[in-house]
């Protein structure tokens, strides 16, 4: 027999011991009730009648008790609860990240806690509590009692609170008899399977104190900022106080409650015993004092990577029946702390400054026509953001009022459309909120070991606590020129090989449809022949719509799949080939390391292993055997063909403003009206890429030079692997097949030399702006597409407003 079938047996005889007696009455009664209840006076059968009645609800309620026993937590399960420890996230590099903790907790020793909390608890919550085994008949007696009389009781001891606190589930929280019942049976469990010192220990370190304080040590630092072991009496009697009722005796929110509370609570010390009368007098003369000060979230650790992987935990549990916050997993990801911190650092100072740039640009009709980012950061202070925006786009802005919770709210309400944007428009601080929101521009971030799969830093937006959504998994955003390796990847998988020559010329594509579409590149056609290879290089769009006709769009679709594009629903449209289909930044990141591993896609791994609180492996997911997405030789061939997109065509920008020396190659992408700009850098180590944007795509970029990939993406990437580089996280000498190291770049003053604009991405239908000084040789960024008649245009998709709490 097991420890929980003795326990269990022995519960059984205590409840028979209790009720037995009753019971044995009860059947005896009734073989005797036939013989002498005939002839009796009718007071006296009555009363043999509710005897009867009595002993046979006793035994009844005996034989309910039994069924409930195995029906009550067990000793495993107290013992599991007793040792709980909530599980942890740790970096790859052995730093929490995270927890799984409910609420503030630290577990404390009861010699670790004042002496005047335990009186203070006992003498208030159970002064009988080392004299019974769980249950107080007694106190449960004169509750009944008092209850009838109408001043309503609690009859519970503070091991049956324990049990209410450590099985809420299994217990329940209604008021009713079966509550009562399963209290009182795991009570008993729980004295007959830890000491008083344990069970006081429990309580106190289980028991919620609000503002996600749990447990007395917790409660302490937050209501007085000391120790529990540092509790005075009166301080003591105040958080005992608060167990009646946490809210209605708050003392930060209702003190003269709580001062009440704490009086009645050092009257029942002193009634038994902790001190006299005198001493009592005194101590409720004193004012209530406090030393509140709300614990800093542990959760408020959480970033988007960390909230990835809680979401995906809590699935991963629920299907292998772990607890989470009982457990004491240990959940070691994939993230390198070293690597997300330079990832952090390079978002919130180089989105920073392009916020700066956005800022000045719509704040006035001229345009500085910098391509410095000084320029821009030292005009800031001295201009009102996008005051020219909201002045020229008026009907914009009616229409984020409209779409507002506020707006859509007053007029579910029955008040008139116009009246409703009238009266939204007129509150002042409601609209400045709204114009912040919508201009701020937002980034995202990620990046991947190609060898393993393995996600090494992850940036979701510029703040996780302003804005949650994240831009790397979540959003999902036309990638524009970023797209186009696919496109060529392609082709070379279909044999046609990087030399092939094309003519930089408008061609007819036409559809399945019918339809003719006719891309063109805002720079012009030059009429000349062009390989495929530079047509990826210069980025254009005329020879890229050519390939995509040799190759088809099916081919296309299919390797974008292959490589890593799996979440988001690729539209088969001609527009494809340049980047219409939205996808995610993981998405792109991680088809370009499939690229980068030489065809091999490896599934993005942000979990390395799991292990139990005993250091036991229980889940492991690493060593992930590679899909073949496409061949190593045309990857190879692909790799080389974007090493010229870094080393002579629209990615220069990371070699002379960052000075990356290394073998390197990526692409930039930048969508209609600059609503996005994307950078993907590859190297045999590391390949990272950055989104920048707004999250309302109707709002943008100003000018073609800063609205461009090549110009403000890349600046997140650049400054992210210069400190990779700079501190040994990835090797500057590690070369990609065929590849060799470049000549050290032109060192340039990116506060003092201008850098040259692209032609390409002038857009039609932009207001004209003095371009910066063109470098001589300058080269031709992604120009975005623009279609001719029939197509008339690719429209960018749906405005994608992101739900902000405050509207």
């Amino acid at each position: 027999m097991d420890q929980d079938e003795k326990t269990e047996s022995g519960i059984r005889q205590q409840a028979r011991d209790l009720f037995g007696s009753a019971g044995g009455k009860a059947r005896a009664g009734v073989r005797q009730a036939h013989g002498f209840i005939e002839g009796r006076p009718r007071h006296q059968q009555a009363l043999i009648v509710g005897a009867l009645a009595l002993a046979a609800l006793a035994a009844a309620l005996v034989v309910y008790l039994i069924i409930l026993i195995p029906l009550t937590p067990g000793i495993d399960d107290l013992k599991q609860v007793s040792s709980a420890r909530p599980s942890r996230i740790l970096s790859a590099d052995g730093k929490e990240l995270g927890t799984f903790e409910q609420g503030l907790q630290e577990r404390v020793k009861l010699s670790q806690v004042s002496p005047h909390v335990v009186k203070a608890l006992i003498s208030t919550e159970d002064h009988r509590f080392y004299e019974h085994h769980g249950v107080d008949f007694t106190r449960i007696a004169g509750a009944l009692l008092a209850s009838l009389k109408g001043d309503a009781q609690g009859g519970s001891t503070i091991t049956q609170q324990l049990a209410r606190n450590m099985f809420p589930d299994e217990i329940g929280r209604a008021r009713s008899i079966n509550r009562k019942l399963k209290e009182l049976i795991t009570a008993i469990k729980i004295e007959n399977t830890y000491s008083k010192t344990e069970i006081l220990e429990a309580y106190l370190n289980t028991v919620p104190f609000l503002y996600n304080a749990r447990g007395i040590e917790m409660a302490a630092r937050t209501y007085f900022g000391k120790p529990a072991l540092k509790l005075d009496v009166l301080e003591a009697a105040t958080l005992v106080g608060m167990l009646k009722g946490t809210y209605y005796y708050n003392p930060v929110t209702n003190p003269e409650r709580s001062l009440a509370r704490r009086n009645v609570v050092l009257g029942q010390m002193a009634k038994h015993g902790a001190f006299n009368e005198t001493r009592l007098a005194a101590l409720k003369k004193r004012p209530l004092r406090l030393d509140f000060e709300r614990l800093a979230e542990r959760s408020g650790r959480d970033n988007h990577f960390t909230a990835h992987v809680r979401k995906w935990l809590l699935e991963w549990a629920d299907e292998n029946d772990y607890d989470l916050a009982l457990d004491g997993l240990v959940v070691q990801t994939t993230l390198d702390a070293d690597l997300q911190e330079a990832a952090l650092r390079a978002v919130e100072k180089q989105a920073g400054a392009l916020q700066a740039v956005a800022d000045v640009e719509w704040a006035n009709p001229g345009l500085p026509g910098s391509s410095s980012i000084g320029t821009y950061t030292s005009m800031r202070s001295s201009v009102k953001a996008f005051d020219y925006y909201w002045h020229t786009h008026g009907a914009q802005l009616d229409a984020f009022v409209r779409e507002s919770a506020a707006y859509r709210k007053a007029v579910a309400d029955g008040e008139a459309p116009a009246a409703a944007l009238k009266r939204i428009k007129g509150d002042r601080d409601f609209m400045r909120k709204l114009r912040e929101s919508k201009a701020r521009l937002e980034a995202g971030f990620v990046a991947i070991d190609p060898a393993t799969g393995e996600v090494k830093a992850w940036v979701g937006s510029r703040d996780f606590a302003r804005d949650q959504y994240d831009h790397v998994a979540q959003a999902a955003r036309q990638p524009g020129s970023t797209f186009k390796p696919f496109v060529y990847g392609a082709a070379l998988e279909n044999g046609i090989p990087p030399e092939q020559p094309y003519v930089d010329a408008v061609m007819d594509i036409r559809a399945a449809d019918g339809t003719v579409w006719r891309p063109t590149d805002m720079s012009g056609t030059t009429g000349r022949q062009m390989t495929m290879r530079d047509g990826l290089v210069f980025s254009k769009n005329t020879i890229t719509a050519q390939v995509m006709r040799d190759v088809g769009l099916p081919p296309v679709v299919k390797l974008a799949q292959n490589l890593g594009v799996r979440q988001s629903k690729l539209q088969q449209v001609p527009s494809l080939a340049l980047g219409t289909s939205p996808v995610t930044l993981l998405e792109m990141v991680s088809s370009y390391a499939t690229i980068a591993a030489q065809g091999e896609y490896r599934k993005p791994v942000f979990v390395r292993r799991i292990t139990d609180r005993d250091g036991n492996v229980i889940a492991d997911f690493a060593n992930v055997r590679p899909e073949r997405a496409m061949s190593q030789a045309s990857s190879v061939t692909l790799i080389d063909m974007l090493r010229g997109v870094v080393n002579r065509g629209t990615g220069t920008g990371v070699r002379y403003r960052f000075g990356i020396n290394g073998d390197v190659a990526g692409k930039t992408g930048t969508t209609q009206n600059n609503a996005d700009g994307w950078f993907i850098l590859m190297h045999p180590n590391l390949v990272a890429g950055a989104w920048v944007g707004f999250n309302d795509n109707r709002v943008t970029m100003r000018s073609s030079y800063w609205g461009q990939g090549g110009h403000n993406a890349i600046l997140l990437v650049g400054d992210f692997f210069k400190t990779a580089l700079d501190g040994g996280k990835i090797d500057r000498d590690a070369l990609f097949p065929g590849g060799r190291p470049p000549a050290p770049p032109r060192p340039r003053e990116e506060e003092t030399e201008e850098e040259f604009i692209e032609p390409g991405d002038l857009i039609e239908g932009m207001p004209a702006e003095p371009p910066p000084p063109q470098e001589e040789g300058a080269v031709e960024d992604e120009a975005v597409e623009v279609i001719d008649a029939p197509m008339e245009g690719v429209p960018p998709p749906p405005p994608q407003p992101v739900p902000t709490p405050m509207f």
